[in-house]
Formats: C-alpha cells, sequence, structure tokens
C-alpha cells in the first residue's frame, strides 16, 4: 500500500496546484462561473478536471493491484509513470500546441492505467 499512499499524496497535491492556478485567474478577472471567455483561464480549467477525471481510477486501480501483487517493481513503476503523466499533462495543457508535453502525459497516464487495469483483471479471475 506505500506506493499507493504516495502515488495519492503526490496527486493530491498536484490537484491542489491546480485547483489554486484556477482560483487565481478568477479572482484576479472576477470570473465566478465558467470561463468569461478567458482562454487561459479554460486551459487550467481542463488541466484541473482533466487531473481529477484520471487521478481517482488510476489510484485505484494502483491500490487493487498493489493488494494483489504486493509493493513490486510493477506496481512502483505504474505508480511512478502515473505521477509523471499527470504532472506532464497540465505543463502541456500550458502550452501552446502541439507539444510533446501533453502527449507525453497522455500516454504516461494511459499506458498505467490500462497495464493496471489488465493486472486486476488478471488477478482478479486467477483467484
Amino acid at each position: 500500500m506505500q506506493a499507493t499512499m504516495i502515488a495519492a499524496g503526490l496527486l493530491g497535491l498536484l490537484l491542489l496546484v491546480l485547483s489554486v492556478r484556477v482560483t487565481l485567474i478568477r479572482r484576479a478577472d472576477r470570473i465566478s462561473m465558467g470561463d468569461g471567455g478567458n482562454a487561459e483561464l479554460q486551459s487550467r480549467i481542463r488541466a484541473q478536471a482533466n487531473c481529477a477525471e484520471y487521478a481517482p481510477i488510476g489510484l485505484i486501480l494502483l491500490f487493487l493491484a498493489e493488494q494483489a501483487l504486493g509493493t513490486g517493481a510493477l506496481v512502483v513503476a505504474m505508480a511512478a509513470w502515473l505521477v509523471l503523466g499527470r504532472i506532464a499533462h497540465p505543463i502541456g495543457m500550458a502550452l501552446p500546441a502541439p507539444n510533446n508535453w501533453r502527449v507525453v502525459g497522455m500516454v504516461a497516464t494511459w499506458g498505467p492505467i490500462g497495464i493496471l487495469a489488465f493486472a486486476v483483471l488478471w488477478s482478479g479471475l486467477s483467484r
């Protein structure tokens, strides 16, 4: 459970940072709802929401895999890959498109989710 705990802590801090970045523009531009037509705010909102959408399933799968397989190299690698992907994605969202940060962020999020999903499924079917 150690890998999941560390990944969850890091992803929780990342979501907090992304949320503060949204709030800073909202306060500066006095936008309480939506994006007010502000492209930078829209990008920050999507980066925050994307993290909130993908991090939970990644952490659930990581937890289940760690419970089934232990804290081995696969689980630690998937935790690291997931966290790095979630960090890379908002960096890419802040840069002009297209850019490699966003692609790396997507691949480094989808990869562990897919691998962990198969590992958890395999483990569940094997018992």
